[in-house]
């Protein structure tokens, strides 16, 4: 490879990293705002679907944040 070459080849790595780097963020922001609306979608469903039974929708237990204990073997 010649010297231009080389340049070329550094110049064209540097922009395809400045456009991953600028896009990577909107990219996630997509993703993210995605999956928010399946979520709602999918509490829509169950809320309608709730509604049409007449009976309320059960609850999730919560979770909780603390890590759950096993017990030990003596």
């Amino acid at each position: 490879m010649e010297t231009t070459q080389i340049h070329a080849l550094t110049a064209l790595v540097a922009v395809l990293g400045l456009f991953v780097f600028m896009t990577w963020p909107a990219l996630l922001g997509i993703a993210r705002e995605r999956r928010i609306d399946r979520q709602i979608e999918r509490a829509e469903a169950a809320r309608a679907a709730a509604a049409r039974h007449d009976t309320p929708a059960a609850p999730r237990p919560a979770k909780s944040a603390a890590p759950r204990r096993t017990a030990r073997a003596a």
